[in-house]
């Protein structure tokens, strides 16, 4: 296949495809996230906290169950043959302006919202927050181990809380970290049960 494809060529399903969501809230603690992943679920996240210059960037793999129902809502909105705005008349711009792409060939599409009635655009949403949850979240357990193992127990009680109200992309992905901390001798003992129950819990 030639590295270049024709325009007749790059208009067709078969192209490499690129989705991308952002958020942006300047004043949230987590104020800006970038996801991009390609179809296969192959991607990175970049974020920025509050009172912090540097942006974070991390390598992404979209759990294949994630990565299903993401496709199906992508799918559903016919995003590169529609022109439909997805902004509601409520204004939540507070609550921060989300904007959801996609990149196909020659064919390049991004709609910006802050609050939308369209059942899929919000479910996207939801599905890229979840993701975008659990990515940092996983980032953040990371950075405790190496730096801070006094964070751990408070991570695990966030990781909970996530689990609880379905807020985590696919809790079976962290099963192999959570196994990994509960016998890492670095973390408190508290974290470390936590851990042990988690896997339970998501074991169910």
């Amino acid at each position: 296949r030639s590295a270049t494809p024709s325009p007749a060529r790059a208009s067709v399903s078969g192209a490499p495809v690129k989705y991308t969501y952002e958020f942006t809230q300047p004043k949230f603690f987590v104020k800006h996230i970038v996801l991009e992943h390609d179809g296969a679920g192959h991607g990175k996240i970049t974020f920025e906290r509050l009172n912090e210059d540097v942006p974070i960037e991390e390598s992404l793999e979209v759990a294949a169950a994630a990565l299903t129902r993401i496709s199906g809502y992508w799918s559903a909105l016919k995003f590169l043959d529609s022109e439909t705005n997805y902004q509601a008349s409520q204004d939540f711009s507070h609550l921060g302006t989300m904007r959801i792409g996609m990149e196909q060939g020659e064919r390049k599409r991004v709609a910006e919202f802050n609050w939308t009635h369209d059942g899929n655009a919000e479910k996207l949403i939801n599905e890229y927050r979840r993701l975008a949850d659990q990515a940092i979240l996983v980032f953040d357990i990371s950075l405790a181990r190496e730096n801070q193992p006094l964070n751990a127990p408070k991570l695990m009680e966030v990781m909970e809380s996530l689990l609880k109200r379905n807020g985590l992309s696919d809790p079976k992905q962290l099963l192999p970290l959570l196994k990994d901390l509960s016998t890492d001798e670095h973390v408190p003992l508290i974290a470390r049960n936590h851990a042990l129950r988690l896997i339970k819990q998501i074991q169910k």
